[in-house]
């Protein structure tokens, strides 16, 4: 399901909005839930921390009268919900090129200055989000999102080559055709990732997508980037 979450600290245009919302989604009979309509950006951040896996349409105002502006606002819902879609509804069209510089990624600017446009642009939005969510879906399955320090890294699963126990306990390296990430976590765990990725070694799951060659007598995988994982003589039979 697609959540909806607006934030707005004006009472009549966040009511419009919500109507707006709610009356389009029952009309079109999406699988969409208006989920918050909140007045400052706190009430969103703390609903994303309580409810880690959302995926959002989130329609925002620029400006909260708030410390934080709805763009800044937009920049750490990126990093709870890279796969959100940003709309931000405002006054300040002069203020569009923030976005950019903020790396959020807006779907839409909508201007409140233009009231006739507002509904219809607003269910282009929701109908286009909706459309773009169930495309995503598949996609999305074949995505491994981790976090690493502060900031979620969603890695599209052709482009791993395996993961490997680190050294450093309680860690897990990454490892890409031309670079590594680490982060903490556990083997036994990433069984549970699913195909194409296979366990062939208590310290290794490889993806069998990029296996290059086996090697049986070394016991050895050479990936399509030529690196090398070790594999054991059971995990051999689930290569064949």
């Amino acid at each position: 399901m697609l959540s909806v979450l607006i934030c707005e600290d004006d009472p009549k245009q966040s009511e419009r909005l919500e109507k707006i919302v709610t009356d389009y989604i029952m009309m079109e009979a999406l699988d969409m839930k208006l989920v918050l309509a909140a007045d400052n950006p706190e009430q969103v951040l703390n609903y994303l921390d309580e409810n880690p896996k959302t995926t959002g349409l989130y329609f925002l105002d620029v400006d909260l009268q708030h410390e934080m502006s709805g763009i800044a606002l937009a920049s750490e819902i990126r990093e709870r919900d890279d796969s959100g879609k940003i709309v931000f509804v405002t006054t300040h069209g002069e203020l569009s090129y923030l976005t950019f510089i903020y790396k959020v990624e807006a779907m839409d600017y909508i201007i409140k200055d233009v009231p006739e446009e507002i509904g219809r642009k607003v269910r282009d939005c929701i109908a286009v989000a909706h459309k773009r969510h169930l495309s995503d879906n598949g996609v999305q399955q074949q995505r491994f999102k981790v976090k690493v320090g502060e900031k979620t890294r969603s890695i599209d699963h052709k482009d791993i080559m395996f993961f490997e126990s680190s050294p450093v306990p309680h860690k897990i390296i990454l490892h890409m055709e031309n670079s590594q990430l680490e982060f903490y976590g556990s083997i036994k765990e990433l069984e549970e990732v699913g195909d194409p990725f296979y366990r062939c070694h208590k310290s290794f799951v490889v993806n069998k997508d990029n296996i290059k060659s086996v090697d049986r007598s070394k016991r050895e995988i050479e990936m399509v980037n030529e690196e090398i994982c070790l594999v054991s003589v059971r995990a051999l039979k689930g290569l064949d």
